[in-house]
């Protein structure tokens, strides 16, 4: 079996490490395609992951449009001869027209109801959609999707980030890191450039916060491009933490995580850390059910932000653990069920 998988955003990396690793270990052919965008390379070549890289991502909506149809007609011309038996991605616009087109069985994860743009454009497309059970479905099927395609579980995309993570608690060291204060906070911008939320990318949410904390700890912040860097680069109490590291270790030794957007705040909450969610946008389902089971905070106020903080950083941590399916199961049996299927 030959198996197609397109990475187009760097938390996507991590999610299919593991199911990479797992069919290749069964004896299955992947074929790995990436476009540039962000760290999506970097991270690919730190996991030690083969790939073609096809296409950039675009900024303005026009850039997008040209961007997005470039490459859907390079990735055209090299899914035709690669062949594959089933295709698999996350997100990703592209491949569902290409694998639809050229009658390749899809398997698609969704974790994102308002990306409306992206989920009109593909679901209709996709032959089998897994998603977390805590989206509306109906948000799923306005877009178009078959509801025989859905297959949902209990928890949420990030678990398959974790699993094969080991911790390594000299990471602070590892990176050199100069911390002065007992108490270290890590910060992670808005995603400025995304489609489905409005924001200027010279601009970032967590600027007023940093000045309000940086007294009372150690601000380490992991910025998404060159722009967010330079916001808080002036400012001596802060450390600017360039990709590719150990973010997953970093998190775990951290005793608070800032974050205004969504995925690396769903991963320091399974790993135990504190999480205060500032994210601009309206919430994400799997936010708000990460909020109802008490393994984040939220709020988009500043005094209210500085009070949770303060309160979490005086609190000793208690790790609770989350009930969830198999996720990684459940990805790598629709795969080979997509493949008998063709």
């Amino acid at each position: 079996m030959k198996v197609w998988i397109d990475i187009v955003n760097a938390p996507h990396v991590r999610f299919f490490k593991s199911v990479i690793d797992r069919l290749e270990q069964g004896g299955e052919e992947v074929f790995v395609t990436a476009r540039k965008f962000g760290d999506v390379h970097r991270l690919l070549d730190l996991f030690d992951i083969e790939y073609t890289l096809v296409g950039k991502h675009g900024v303005t909506l026009e850039n997008k449009l040209l961007r997005s149809t470039s490459r859907v007609y390079e990735l055209s011309k090299l899914i035709a001869r690669e062949k594959p038996d089933v295709a698999v991605s996350k997100h990703s616009i592209e491949l569902p027209r290409i694998s639809f087109g050229l009658g390749i069985p899809s398997v698609y994860v969704l974790d994102n109801e308002h990306a409306l743009a992206a989920n009109k454009l593909t679901l209709p497309l996709c032959n089998c959609i897994v998603l977390p059970e805590a989206i509306d479905v109906w948000r799923v099927l306005e877009c178009g999707a078959d509801p025989n395609s859905l297959v949902r579980f209990n928890g949420t995309c990030e678990l398959n980030h974790l699993q094969d993570f080991h911790y390594n608690p000299q990471i602070f060291s590892d990176l050199n890191l100069d911390l002065k204060k007992d108490k270290t906070i890590l910060m992670r911008p808005e995603p400025a450039l995304a489609s489905y939320l409005e924001a200027d990318c010279r601009k970032s949410v967590l600027s007023p916060v940093v000045n309000a904390l940086e007294s009372y700890a150690n601000i380490l912040v992991i910025p998404r491009f060159r722009e967010q860097e330079e916001i808080f680069e002036d400012d001596k109490e802060v450390t600017i933490i360039h990709p590719p590291v150990d973010t997953f270790s970093l998190m775990k030794a951290c005793d608070l995580v800032i974050g205004a957007g969504g995925t690396m705040n769903r991963e320091a909450a399974l790993l135990g850390t504190p999480v205060i969610s500032c994210y601009p946008g309206k919430l994400l389902a799997v936010d708000s059910y990460y909020i109802k089971q008490g393994f984040m905070h939220r709020s988009n106020t500043l005094d209210e932000i500085v009070d949770m903080s303060l309160g979490l950083l005086m609190n000793n941590r208690k790790p609770r653990t989350m009930e969830n399916d198999d996720l990684f199961q459940i990805i790598i049996e629709n795969i080979y069920q997509g493949a008998a299927n063709k």
